[in-house]
């Protein structure tokens, strides 16, 4: 039972970037990227889009969500506080 609620908390605590297709307004197909939560960055949402376009590069249609703190505004180098919410549009080449 131990082992169990440690490898939920480690599962909670990871975070989880979710890919799902969409169509643009000229019809493109691209791929929506959400990487919200403090164990993500946006990093994490532009590692995914290289990951998912297979190494062949895409291009940024758009970006939603908290922007990156400099690292003036961060405490302890760390960027903490409330849950971040940030997803990005992409389009593979």
């Amino acid at each position: 039972m131990n082992k169990l609620m440690a490898l939920t908390a480690v599962l909670a605590l990871a975070g989880c970037t979710t890919t799902s297709d969409t169509f643009l307004k000229n019809g493109e197909q691209g791929l929506t990227i959400d990487c919200s939560g403090e164990a993500n960055s946006w990093a994490s949402c532009y590692e995914k889009a290289d990951a998912s376009c297979a190494g062949t590069g895409y291009r940024i249609v758009g970006t939603n969500g908290t922007p990156a703190l400099k690292e003036s505004d961060k405490t302890l180098g760390q960027d903490v506080g409330n849950f971040k919410g940030r997803s990005v549009v992409v389009v593979c080449k």
